[in-house]
């Protein structure tokens, strides 16, 4: 893209808040459940949208919001969909308990596997791009090797369901959002794992009684964040014992049992998060205030995601099938 070259191998200015809709995109039938932009820096004009309606889309959200190709592998709802770290895959899951990684160019499937449960969250690991980690409705978690196309390691939670996973700096751990919701306490709400030996390192982080849809990492200090049910995003030490940062909570959005993402920008200055009123709201990382909130959409909006490059260029979905692009 002519948009990005300019970009290219120069520092990320700040980021601001988005004011114009560029883009409107509305070809899937059902509701968008993740979007990501592509990690090739060169090629991050391209935006992957996994949806509900069975399909996942590649869309060119920099010059033209036409939508690339569609990729029809799977039979059910697609809830996860990831680039490749080389931008030539797509690893995706869905309820119709498949895995499968497709070549971009080809739409031919490299790897396929059936589950014993539908899944709902995929990540690749930070450094070793062979490796990918899928959970779902099942308290098993799963390492895979897509060069052998076989399951590393199994983490066994004790719980009914993975809701979201994240990776910390290095890859060695990383955190598993669950759906377990105790009644004494909020134990094994969020995870962390070690990741070769497979065990626990902990399942007392948070303790307050609301499960966690997303988690996502600073881009530059070693803190996350999880959105959780409460209307409220909880702040969090990266390191161990991964203490909560009582002082610092970011609400005023609403979630009610959306799977609601929130993202930093890439410059680490604002918190941004979807709605399940459609808006968008933008948070002052260091103060936790609301900078901004912006009216995106008429449905519930699930995901909200800064451009890596582009500054202040911003995607947004939501429950109706829609994507924007704004900046």
């Amino acid at each position: 893209s002519e948009l990005i070259k300019p970009y290219l191998g120069s520092k990320y200015k700040l980021t601001e808040v988005p004011k114009s809709l560029i883009f409107y995109m509305s070809k899937h039938s059902g509701p968008v459940n993740e979007i990501q932009w592509c990690p090739v820096q060169e090629q991050s004009h391209m935006l992957l949208s996994a949806s509900m309606d069975k399909t996942i889309k590649v869309w060119d959200a920099v010059d033209t919001g036409c939508c690339l190709k569609t990729y029809s592998c799977h039979s059910c709802a697609v809830r996860a969909a990831r680039w490749s770290s080389c931008g030539r895959r797509i690893l995706s899951g869905g309820f119709d308990s498949m895995l499968h990684l497709t070549d971009v160019e080809t739409g031919k499937q490299i790897f396929s596997s059936k589950n014993e449960f539908r899944i709902s969250a995929l990540k690749f690991h930070p450094t070793e791009s062979n490796i990918f980690i899928s959970g779902g409705f099942s308290p098993d978690v799963k390492a895979w090797d897509i060069r052998t196309s076989k399951v590393l390691r199994v983490y066994k939670a004790a719980v009914q369901q993975t809701l979201d996973i994240l990776f910390l700096p290095e890859g060695g751990e990383f955190l598993t959002s669950t759906d377990a919701v105790s009644r004494d306490s909020a134990d094994r709400t969020v995870i962390a794992w070690d990741f070769r030996s497979a065990a626990k390192i902990s399942n007392q982080i948070f303790h307050e009684r609301y499960t966690c849809p997303s988690l996502t990492l600073h881009p530059k200090e070693s803190v996350f964040v999880a959105q959780t049910n409460g209307n409220y995003m909880a702040l969090f030490s990266a390191q161990r014992p991964y203490r909560i940062n009582k002082k610092k909570r970011y609400e005023g959005h609403k979630v009610e049992g959306f799977a609601v993402g929130c993202e930093f920008s890439p410059d680490g200055t604002l918190l941004v998060t979807g709605s399940s009123d459609g808006k968008v709201f933008f948070y002052n990382y260091h103060t936790a205030r609301i900078i901004r909130t912006l009216s995106a959409h008429k449905e519930a909006c699930v995901s909200a995601i800064f451009h890596p490059v582009l500054p202040s260029l911003l995607a947004t979905c939501n429950w109706a099938g829609e994507i924007k692009i704004w900046q």
